[in-house]
């Protein structure tokens, strides 16, 4: 069931008034029933892929919890990483996997023909794999006391708002939610409904409306050169953002109506000053998930210089790798590891250059320049991410750079309606301009404003433009395939 779906504006209100209808003793057994609904609508049978990493996690964290020695709980957390891996690697990198090893070997002129599985990948399998293997890795580390409560266990991993494209959620931090009495809260429930607007806005009236700008480019990446596809670029850096950042806005709304807090998923990445803050302001869940369970287990800052920067590249290529089954995201990742790496190390020099200049003298200046330059980096690793595959991706990276003077037109891409180009951008700008107030203001934005007027004028422009102008088309949300 996708968010932008009719079926989701049946289903959440009456899952909403179900639930504080019911008792607070029970409202466990509606969130895991609506949830299990909510996932099985995608392919039902999928969900036993749920219940089978719930039902190992759950009992093998209270195996772990009666044994007093790491060493006598660890077996018992390699069954867990077993399970959840060894799904997680058949669905989603089996065929990655077996493609790879044929390649390989035709270099030596060994031949045969590859085995692939003819299978489905299950939607949202990376999200709760590593939610569920959060808990496991946190019992076992005595960070966390086991749930003994299957319900509010298998709750936690399934939880409808965030199940398939996250907020990645802590143990320590959602489960003791489900133990909480949550009355209806007026001010609560404006306020997640005014974030699920904000969200819905950002889905379909801008990432809607610039997915058929970016995928003309992208899916026929000889056809363009120069400035179309520095501008596809651009739209597609807009494009995943508000599509990924407007999921977990409405994740987060949706669930705040019922009184339950998720984290923070995004923070206005697109004005970090550095790809290092970039990363502390992109899918903040994932990143903090990669810094706790791989770069610190490896060693992190806290060993010597060269196993630090094989710490950072290790977990920015793993990262790459979560994301999907494509040589481009290993690219990715490991591009985003190399930005952090050069940063470390040219930063005495750039500070000794930054003096030189007297650029320090001007630090607003200076902050504006970090913040093009961040993007710019960012935007120029999304051509990896978005190409269909690497030979693309160096296709249009090579285009990139013929440009004509004959190119710079209001048409922007020749062979789309201008009309389309420039209403996006438009909606883009009044995007940037809310999320400058945000980041430089300490004037509330129209939607939090202290004037009833001011804010329930933005409400009704809000709806009106989402309704008048959202793209309607079946737009599957980027990261559901993650």
């Amino acid at each position: 069931m996708l968010f932008n779906s009719i079926a989701f504006i049946i289903f959440f209100p009456i899952v909403i008034f179900l639930y504080f209808l019911t008792p607070y003793k029970y409202r466990w057994i509606l969130l895991l029933a609506a949830s299990y609904y909510f996932y099985m609508c995608w392919k039902a049978e999928y969900i036993i892929l749920i219940l089978l990493s719930t039902i190992v996690d759950y009992f093998v964290s209270l195996k772990m919890a009666s044994l007093p020695e790491k060493k006598q709980r660890r077996k018992w957390l390699y069954l867990s990483f077993l399970c959840n891996l060894g799904l997680l690697f058949t669905f989603k990198y089996f065929n990655f996997f077996s493609d790879s090893v044929n390649l390989f070997l035709q270099n030596f002129n060994i031949f045969y023909e590859p085995f692939y599985l003819n299978v489905l990948l299950p939607v949202g399998i990376s999200f709760y794999t590593f939610q569920t293997l959060s808990y496991t890795i946190d019992v076992y580390n005595e960070k966390v006391e086991p749930e003994r409560h299957f319900g509010y266990f298998a709750l936690y991993v399934s939880f409808f708002p965030q199940l398939v494209a996250g907020p990645i959620e802590r143990p320590a931090r959602l489960l003791p939610q489900f133990r909480q009495k949550f009355d209806f809260d007026y001010e609560r429930v404006v306020t997640g409904l005014k974030m699920m607007a904000w969200g819905f806005f950002m889905k379909l009236v801008i990432a809607d409306r610039l997915a058929p700008i970016v995928n003309k480019v992208f899916n026929h990446p000889s056809k363009f050169e120069g400035i179309e596809v520095i501008v596809a670029t651009i739209f597609f850096s807009f494009q995943i953002f508000c599509d990924f950042a407007g999921y977990s806005i409405i994740a987060i709304g949706a669930a705040k109506v019922m009184g339950y807090d998720l984290m923070q998923n995004f923070r206005r990445p697109y004005f970090a000053t550095s790809i290092r803050e970039f990363w502390q302001r992109w899918h903040i869940s994932l990143s903090t998930w990669f810094r706790d369970y791989v770069y610190i287990p490896l060693g992190g800052n806290r060993v010597v210089k060269w196993r630090w920067y094989y710490n950072l590249f290790v977990t920015f290529v793993v990262s790459g790798l979560w994301h999907g089954a494509n040589w481009t995201f290993v690219i990715w990742g490991a591009l985003h590891g190399f930005y952090l790496i050069f940063a470390i190390v040219t930063q005495s020099f750039r500070d000794k250059f930054n003096a030189a200049i007297g650029l320090n003298k001007y630090p607003q200046l200076h902050h504006f320049l970090q913040i093009v330059v961040t993007f710019i980096l960012a935007a120029f690793a999304w051509i990896f991410f978005r190409a269909n595959n690497v030979g693309d991706a160096f296709t249009l990276i090579q285009n990139m750079f013929y440009i004509e003077v004959s190119q710079f037109t209001w048409q922007l891409i020749p062979t789309v309606d201008t009309y389309k180009i420039w209403l996006v951008i438009f909606f883009m700008l009044i995007l940037e301009l809310y999320h400058a107030i945000e980041e430089f203001s300490s004037s509330p934005t129209p939607l939090y404003s202290s004037s009833t007027i001011v804010r329930w004028t933005s409400y009704v422009l809000l709806i009106i433009i989402t309704l008048g102008f959202g793209s309607y088309t079946s737009n599957d949300f980027i990261y559901f395939q993650f």
